[in-house]
């Protein structure tokens, strides 16, 4: 049996409770990762053009710093990785993740949480970061209601 990381980033607790039924449906351990800084309520207003999480996703290059590199991504053979979708992708603490860690001959498996908006180019984006060693297979967004019997069979339906 292939041993799971669920590793998530949740700046409301929505994507929190997502990860914690991923983590029990599949067996997983559980990391959240959290930038250095953490996130207040200002920090997320996307209404306002010069919030802190506006400014990072306007440019590509940012690298918000995590707080600890103490995720078991090396004894991990899949690593699901959670966040909410802003502006349409993944957070940039997410792509800092990504680069933090060697996921050479590694599965990722992205999933987000979203009022409605999908992933977008997330997979893509996440597949670039990760290196050509890693396997990013395409995720799926849950509403905060998923329950651990659905995510069960996504697991399954995933083929890993």
């Amino acid at each position: 049996m292939e041993k799971y990381l669920v590793a998530y980033f949740s700046a409301s607790g929505v994507t929190e409770k997502a990860a914690k039924k991923l983590a029990e449906a599949a067996g997983a351990d559980l990391y959240e990762i959290k930038p250095e800084v953490l996130y207040t309520k200002a920090d997320l207003n996307w209404m306002n053009k010069k919030s802190r999480s506006t400014i990072e996703m306007q440019d590509l290059s940012c690298r918000p710093a995590l707080a600890d590199a103490d995720a078991d991504v090396e004894g991990a053979e899949v690593v699901f990785v959670g966040f909410p979708i802003w502006w349409y992708r993944e957070p940039s603490i997410i792509d800092t993740f990504l680069e933090a860690y060697d996921f050479n001959g590694k599965t990722i498996v992205p999933f987000a949480t979203s009022g409605g908006s999908g992933l977008g180019e997330s997979a893509k984006r996440m597949q670039e970061l990760a290196g050509k060693g890693a396997k990013v297979v395409e995720g799926k967004r849950f509403s905060s209601r998923v329950s651990v019997d659905e995510l069960k069979d996504w697991i399954k339906n995933l083929g890993l």
